[in-house]
């Protein structure tokens, strides 16, 4: 990445250019204080699995494999794929909605594993204290390469079984990943329908670690 790799940086550039930025997070309020917030915690744990991995450097099967313990851990990548997909995800059988989200688990930890290549001194500063909104938390993080200005990451997140897991990831603070694959997704579920779907998504989680 030198220190972030360049086509993840003009991936992003696209990203900010052509999505709309949803407003919201700039207005929320910081949750109440605590000692030690468990959706600060989870995000921080993610980062320095991902650290870690930046600094092991090697294949990215090899970063792959490190990595994806973290994201599962980490992520509620079943709701993330539902989020994705779309509404059509509900009345999809057990079988498809279990390849979608393999294949989404997949293509998530490849695109960790390829885009964070390397480590040149970057940080990934946390705010100390989560965002609330309903029964959504949100939590406000910071890529800062070893030259340039910072990008903003923010995280959506849920509790599953008492347990706080990213549901969305929010690019320059405010660009929901999930309604971008949603929009990449549309037209592949249209024509290949779920089977075809996963088919694609599992194309482009090989293609990164190529």
């Amino acid at each position: 990445m030198m220190p972030v790799r360049p086509s993840f940086c003009r991936n992003l550039s696209l990203v900010l250019l052509l999505a709309g930025a949803p407003a919201g997070l700039s207005a929320l309020q910081p949750a109440f204080a605590q000692a030690s917030d468990p959706a600060v915690t989870q995000v921080q744990g993610f980062y320095d699995t991902l650290v870690a991995a930046m600094k092991m450097g090697g294949t990215p099967k090899a970063r792959y494999d490190k990595l994806r313990p973290a994201v599962e851990k980490a992520f509620d990548l079943k709701a993330m794929t539902a989020m994705a997909v779309g509404p059509s995800f509900a009345s999809m059988s057990d079988a498809d909605k279990q390849a979608l989200v393999d294949a989404f688990t997949r293509m998530t930890v490849a695109n960790y594993a390829k885009n964070f290549d390397s480590y040149g001194g970057e940080k990934f500063p946390v705010e100390p204290q989560s965002i609330a909104r309903g029964n959504d938390h949100f939590v406000k993080s910071k890529l800062v390469p070893a030259s340039g200005d910072p990008i903003a990451f923010n995280y959506r997140m849920h509790q599953v079984d008492g347990t706080w897991k990213i549901t969305d990831v929010y690019l320059a603070g405010n660009i929901s990943q999930m309604a971008q694959k949603r929009s990449d997704f549309a037209g592949t579920l249209k024509s290949g329908g779920p089977q075809g779907l996963a088919k694609q998504i599992n194309a482009l989680a090989d293609r990164e670690l190529s």
